[in-house]
């Protein structure tokens, strides 16, 4: 099992609890595909670098968890689709 992060950028506009179900369905992503979730990390509203979607801010969260090779793709293909979500990222963190 290989250890992961996955970044995600969410829309600012939304509700709290609206949000908060955008991150619970990523990570229900993440399970799904055979991934242990092992920390999240809220940063909360930042600035983005460049307007995306007419909008200059987001909320930032990063799950770190492990997986196999299989899960990121996964993850991504589902996450790609999402509502709210403006950006992500997954990357493979150094052993």
């Amino acid at each position: 099992m290989s250890k992961y992060e996955l970044a995600l950028v969410v829309n600012a506009k939304i509700e709290d609890d609206a949000r908060e179900a955008v991150v619970e369905k990523a990570k229900n992503y993440v399970t799904r595909y055979g991934g242990t979730i092992t920390e999240v990390e809220e940063w909360g509203k930042k600035r983005l670098a460049y307007e995306v979607q007419k909008m200059r801010e987001g909320f930032y969260y990063f799950i770190q968890f492990e997986a196999d090779a299989t899960c990121p793709a996964e993850v991504e293909r589902h996450v790609r689709i999402m509502d709210n979500v403006l950006r992500y990222l997954v990357v493979k963190k150094e052993a």
